[in-house]
């Protein structure tokens, strides 16, 4: 690696994410005496990493054109639900039963990409109107009922399955990762989702239609929800209410820990995939020292806080140094300028 590679490694805003990774795998396996790298509890992790993964994802895709989908959990849970009673009462086969949910978070994203740009209002206030409806309609199907995962076997070999000793879900969730970074970096519209969230108006002006990137936006939300109910009816031993009740808070952690700017136009994968991951080591070290579950919720959203503030200062800070810049005089003209004006 040449001094060129090595200072843009040093300077890339996920260095500092994958150093505490490596610094909270090393304090659990200090602590644990070195069990936490046993084969049961990688596999654990990885296990119940790949859904912090794919909803940091979901949520990225909306903040890329300055939305919110409070829905993502409602989604993601209406979505598993839905799709596992075709599964159970309808004797749907397991593999359409996970195209099923796909297709459902899909419709679910494109819908409240439609609601946003017809009704004019912002999508924080439209997602959670529709977080509501779906929340309610997903205790519609089930109620209190848990429907057994026994109706689509199919799913629940794919949850089983361990590539490399590491949970196949897992590999899913990166895979999904990785083609969203090449579409980001190559896609026509997926350029244009960014154009639009970076500046509207110069994306208009610019002959981009910036209703359509909304509505790609939430519809891709949405699709990576339903992906997220894939991984749940694969890994979960049954679909209930619960499902998705607890994704809002880490769907917003993981992005914005890992780079993504709330005011739009920005993206980043890695960065998200990073932060998911030190989300669960948080929650792993939660189990490891005993600590009152609410202190993970504590620690997740002061971290949440403190970088949305320190990323208002740095914008700040930088819009500042742009207003003098452009305030600073012109240079005095030349002696050959002044002989031009002169004659």
């Amino acid at each position: 690696m040449n001094n060129a590679s090595l200072a843009r490694v040093l300077h890339s805003p996920n260095t500092p994410l994958a150093i505490v990774v490596v610094l909270g795998v090393a304090v659990l396996t200090v602590q644990s005496g070195g069990s936490f790298l046993s084969p049961i509890s990688v596999q654990t992790f990885f296990q119940f990493l790949a859904i912090p993964i794919v909803i940091g994802l979901a949520q990225m895709a909306t903040l890329a054109v300055g939305q919110l989908n409070l829905a993502v959990g409602a989604i993601g849970g209406f979505s598993a639900c839905l799709a596992a009673i075709f599964m159970a009462d309808f004797g749907l086969p397991g593999w359409l039963g996970g195209i099923a949910a796909i297709l459902i978070g899909l419709a679910c994203g494109f819908a409240n990409g439609l609601l946003v740009v017809f009704t004019r209002i912002n999508g924080f206030v439209v997602t959670l109107a529709t977080m509501t409806i779906l929340s309610g309609a997903q205790y519609a199907l089930v109620g209190t009922r848990t429907i057994t995962a026994d109706a689509w076997p199919e799913l629940q070999a794919i949850g089983r399955a361990q590539p490399l000793g590491i949970p196949l879900i897992f590999w899913i969730a990166v895979a999904i990762a990785v083609v969203l970074a090449i579409v980001y970096r190559h896609a026509l519209l997926a350029r244009d989702m960014l154009a639009s969230g970076g500046n509207p108006l110069a994306a208009t002006l610019s002959g981009i239609s910036n209703n359509r990137s909304l509505v790609a936006a939430h519809a891709l939300s949405g699709l990576l929800c339903g992906f997220a109910a894939l991984i749940v009816l694969a890994s979960l031993p049954g679909a209930n209410k619960s499902v998705g009740g607890d994704w809002l808070l880490s769907s917003f952690a993981a992005p914005i820990i890992g780079g993504v700017s709330l005011v739009g136009g920005t993206v980043a994968v890695l960065g998200t995939v990073l932060a998911a991951t030190i989300v669960r080591l948080v929650d792993s070290a939660r189990a490891a020292f005993q600590l009152d579950p609410s202190w993970v919720n504590f620690v997740i959203g002061a971290v949440v806080l403190g970088t949305v503030a320190f990323d208002r200062v740095r914008a700040r800070r930088q819009s500042g140094a742009q207003r003098r810049q452009s305030k600073t005089p012109d240079a005095p003209p030349t002696a050959a300028v002044r002989a031009v004006e002169g004659a």
